[in-house]
């Protein structure tokens, strides 16, 4: 029986489940932007409360590893890496597209499913998979304009998914292409971290680093620009 616990904070939805044997028996979420700091180790703990379990019960831990927010991503692992290490417990770690991916439920009804993460203006990471959840290109940060998934969009139905997906639908405006925001959630983590559980594929501990695919940049406010001045 193994009991694995699922944390992913990539986006603004926090979640946290334990699964056994790839079946979900608790879950927690909140979707109120930015708490994934505040949060994150006392939805674990509800978790696991709930469960009846400590830690050390668990044969696993299993985090999204992005890409997706910069400071949610260094949370989520921090907090991972944390407990596997704590409890002498191995890490697992899937993609974040990996887990939209795996949320679709009707995913038979499309020739292709396309997750998508928003980044910026009209960016999103991305990457193209099969309905049976097979990624069929690398991922990839992309600019969406007219013109872009041509060749799956003329091959049949696709489904855009994700926090990215909404604002992508006044460009990409093919018969083909269908829209649904979603969030990716620890319980869609269930199948794809009980399958690496099985296979042996974990990371290193010491020295796992989430999937940001692109570098931090950081900001200043003009507030802080004006004060300097």
């Amino acid at each position: 029986m193994a009991r694995i616990l699922l944390i992913d904070t990539s986006t603004a939805v926090l979640s946290v489940a334990l699964s056994v044997d790839g079946t979900v028996v608790q879950e927690r979420a909140c979707t109120e932007a930015r708490q994934q700091a505040a949060l994150t180790a006392p939805l674990v703990k509800e978790v696991l409360d709930a469960a009846g379990i400590g830690m050390k019960d668990c044969d696993a831990v299993c985090v999204g590893s992005g890409p997706g927010s910069y400071t949610g991503l260094r949370v989520g692992v921090s907090t991972a890496k944390g407990l596997a290490f704590g409890a002498g417990k191995p890490l697992i770690a899937v993609g974040t597209l990996d887990i939209l991916a795996a949320g679709v439920e009707d995913k038979d009804d499309f020739r292709h499913i396309v997750p998508m993460i928003d980044a910026r203006r009209m960016e999103v990471y991305t990457a193209v998979y099969s309905p049976d959840g097979e990624r069929l290109t690398p991922i990839r940060a992309q600019v969406v304009e007219e013109g872009a998934f041509a060749d799956e969009l003329s091959a049949g139905d696709v489904l855009f998914v994700g926090d990215g997906a909404l604002k992508c639908r006044e460009v990409l405006t093919h018969p083909h292409a269908h829209f649904r925001e979603a969030s990716p959630l620890a319980r869609h983590m269930a199948g794809l971290a009980e399958k690496a559980y099985r296979e042996g594929r974990f990371e290193n501990v010491a020295y796992f680093e989430p999937f940001y695919l692109k570098d931090f940049v950081a900001t200043v406010s003009k507030k802080n620009l004006l004060a300097q001045g």
